[in-house]
Parts: structure tokens; sequence; C-alpha cells
């Protein structure tokens, strides 16, 4: 009997997991770590963010799921990896301290046969001063928790609005190392459609504050797309909306500090500018989970197995992120995500760590990086997790030696459905494909992608798109009727 342990039920986590376990039997163990008792799909929290849907609508609890096909389901967080075992444990284990339930703050070590880490992000609001609904002040949509904080807020404000005050809105990312600069722009533009409906868009100054270098660049080197038959680049798609809904955006700026009612932060020409607001949601920048590795005899090696960011090596070209921006190439990224050192072991979604980022690197006269990290959420996610679920299930029941599918961002397409207000008659959003997500400019000199597989358009069918993707992707992680059919 095999065993597989999972770390982390997120979007690629839980892809993994339930493949597995359905394509192992009962003759293998899954087995699923996660220090969280939901699910949550988290592209719907924007939603949430707005009072357009329930906490209820967009999590679900893992646990009767999981139990439904006999995966083991452990809710506690990995502290740490022995990739050769101990001196006390032949095998090797993860480390483990349960969150919940009469087992909390108890510590165990869980064996291994193979190992996915799908840690997922931590949000690292701490990286930015005053950062974060918790111990800052700004609020947040990374989580349902904090989604529905957000809405609260925003309905204060409202309120405040309708009684004639006049507010500045601030949306955006929170550091110049930021990703995720998709969910900020659904936001501001869910915000702006919700401030319309309430009928006091005219008392709203709305900015937009990001550490991309143009708009429309999303952390993936920007993009030109097809539309009505003509080629348009990223940044007049996204330009000509935020001009459209009369949102201002402020880019290429590093948010160092946030205050009450205001936030500092640094331009790329090296500048420092002050920013006043009444409401702000930034997203933070993310980390990897703070694991540690020790080796059999209990030594720390844990710089072997993961970089400074807490994300593990995987099988990409980590030289290359020393050579100039020009010499970079699609080859660099991984293809298995199978770690080189311990071939038992791949990472998954935003766990893995990247070679470099995908836009040009940049810095400012003082020294500070602006410029997005890469994506590595949502479609890619998945499909890293299925990919590693087949290799890992070739070798458990075909005897492979080596990975048998691969989930290369250079060989990948993406498509995203991007809200920029919800409502049945009156929503819209930009529906996008890309493809491939990291650029290829050897195969597409041009614009580094192929335009017969990167295009978009904006309207209300993108809504009700979304909408529908809501409810499928809510049905396909719930283990549903003939929710393999459903593509990642």
């Amino acid at each position: 009997m095999a065993k597989v342990v999972i770390l982390g039920a997120g979007v690629s986590g839980h892809t993994a997991a339930s493949f597995l376990k359905t394509w192992l039997g009962k003759n293998h163990e899954v087995v699923v770590v996660s220090p969280n008792s939901k699910w949550n799909w988290i592209p719907s929290n924007i939603w949430v963010g707005v009072g357009g849907m329930s906490k209820d609508d967009v999590v679900f609890e893992l646990a009767p799921v999981y139990e439904k096909i006999g995966i083991d389901f452990r809710q506690a967080k990995a502290i740490s990896i022995n990739p050769e075992g101990s001196k006390d444990i032949e095998n090797p284990f993860v480390t483990v301290e349960y969150t919940r339930g009469d087992k909390v703050g108890k510590v165990e070590n869980i064996t291994y046969d193979y190992l996915i880490n799908a840690t997922g992000p931590k949000l690292n609001f701490g990286a930015t001063e005053g950062l974060g609904p918790d111990n800052g002040h700004t609020v947040s949509v990374c989580t349902a928790d904090h989604a529905v904080h957000a809405s609260r807020e925003l309905d204060k404000l409202i309120e405040q609005m309708k009684a004639g005050e006049k507010k500045k809105i601030l949306i955006g990312t929170g550091h110049g190392m930021c990703t995720c600069q998709g969910a900020a722009f659904e936001y501001v533009f869910n915000v702006e459609h919700k401030l319309r409906e309430e009928g006091v868009r005219d008392r709203a100054e709305v900015t937009y504050i990001s550490n991309e270098y143009e708009l429309g660049d999303f952390g993936v080197g920007g993009m030109h797309l097809k539309m009505g038959g003509y080629v348009t680049s990223g940044k007049v798609f996204a330009e000509s909306l935020y001009t459209e809904r009369g949102v201002k955006w402020i880019t290429r700026a590093h948010v160092y500090k946030v205050e009450e009612g205001k936030v500092y932060y640094e331009l790329l020409d090296g500048t420092k500018h002050e920013e006043p607001f009444d409401f702000s949601m930034l997203i933070p920048p993310f980390a990897g989970s703070g694991m540690k590795a020790y080796d059999k005899n209990g030594e720390d090696i844990t710089s072997k197995i993961f970089n400074p960011g807490g994300f593990m090596f995987v099988d990409a070209d980590y030289s290359s992120g020393s050579k100039p921006f020009e010499e970079w190439d699609a080859d660099d990224w991984p293809a298995t995500c199978q770690n080189q050192t311990y071939k038992n072991m791949f990472a998954v979604g935003i766990a893995f760590a990247p070679p470099h980022i995908i836009s040009k690197p940049m810095k400012s006269p003082n020294g500070t990086p602006i410029n997005p990290t890469p994506p590595r959420t949502g479609m890619p996610s998945a499909m890293m997790g299925k990919a590693v679920a087949q290799s890992i299930r070739d070798m458990i029941l075909k005897g492979a030696k080596d990975p048998t599918h691969t989930a290369k961002m250079s060989e990948m397409g993406a498509a995203c459905v991007a809200s920029a207000g919800k409502g049945f008659f009156s929503g819209t959003a930009a529906a996008m494909t890309m493809y491939p997500i990291i650029p290829n400019y050897k195969k597409y000199p041009d614009y580094g992608r192929d335009l017969n597989g990167t295009f978009g358009e904006i309207g209300l069918a993108g809504h009700w798109v979304k909408h529908f993707l809501h409810y499928a992707f809510l049905w396909k992680a719930q283990l549903k009727p003939f929710w393999r059919i459903i593509p990642e």
C-alpha cells in the first residue's frame, strides 16, 4: 500500500487529492493536511466583498467531502519535512500541528511515500507597515472572512455617502512585489458598480494603485489580444475600461506604509508620495508557508528545499534568474513540478518556486523592486495538481520511474473571467484567454503568444459565464455527480 500526503486543500491540493483517491481506490492511502476546515472558492470572494454573495455561498466543509471518497483529512498545519526520515523514523515524514478539535496543539509525524506541497500562500500583510484588516488600516478579500468584513465596511461608507459625505476609495496592491493584480482589478470595478447601483457614485473618488509598470500587465508581462478582429494591447484594453468607469490609476507604485486614512508609496522614479483614503482594499504580497526541512541526522536543509521566500524548488532552471531579462526563456519554467533532490516530492500552485518573474524586473533609484511577481493561481494551479496526481498514480500503479505528465506554464493556456460588476442584467465581466501563460518569443516572435488562443471581450455575457462557473466549480469541488467532466 502506498501513502500520498498532500499539504494544502486549496485549488491545486484539492484537485490532486480528489483525482488521486478516485484513481488509487481503497488499496492506497491519501492524506490531506490543511489548517482550514473549509474549502473556499476564492474568485467569488470579490462578490462577498461587495455584498453580492454571502460567505456560505463560497465555502463548504471539507471533512464530509473527503469522508465520502475515503480521504484521510487532518486539520493541521505542516511545520516541517524530513524527506530522508530520521534516526528514529525510517520513512520520510512531515511534522504537523493540529489546529482544531480534541487534538488542537498536538504535534504528529505523518509518514509518506509521496508528498505534494500545495500549501498555497501565506498572506504577508506584515511586509507593509499598517497593511491588512487585523493589525492594519485596510480591508482584504483574500479570505471569505476578510471579504465579509470588507463588505460591512463598504456598507458603512455608502451610508455616509448617502448622508451627503464625499469619500476617497483606494484599491490595488499593498507592496511593490505583489501578485494577484486580477483580484484588485475585479474588486475596484465591483465597488464602482455597487456605488452606481446605490446612487452615490458622484460622491466617490475611486483610485486604483498598482505595482504594475502599466495597466494590463497582471504580472504576465502584459498581453496583446484579439478583439473584434483587431489586435489590441492589454494596456489599451485596461485603460479604456478605467477611463470609461471614471477610475483614476497610479502605477509603478510600491506601498511601504499605511496609516489610518493615508497610504505612503514610492514610485519607480524614486519619488515618494501620499494618498488619502476613507476606504482601502490592498492585496498583500505572498510568501511560502514557512515550513522547515531536515535531513536524516536532523540537520537543517531548508535552504536546499525552499527558496528564501519559502517556496519549494522543483524542475525549473533556477540559474536563469541570474541572467539578464533578455536571456530568459519559456523553457526556464518547470514541467513536472518534481523536486530534483527528492524525487517523491512535488510542489504545485503557489507552493512551487518560480525560476524568475514574468514581467520585466524593475527597481527604483533607491533600489526598491517594483514589479509584479508571477501569478500561479486558479486554472494553472488546478492543472498542475491534476498532472502531478496523474504522475504519482502511474508511479504507484504502473511502476513509472519518472513523472508521466506535465503542466508547464510556458506550454499551458489559461482562461480568465474577471468580474467588472455583479448583476443579472447590469453586470459585466472581461472574458480573456491566453496561450501560453509564459510568453514564448522564440515560437511567437511578434507578441510572445499565439493570437489565435489569446483574445478577450467584455460585456454582460461574460458576467453570466462567471456566475455559471461559480456554481460549476463548487459542484466539482464537492465531488458531486459527474464532477470529473468539468474541466480544471
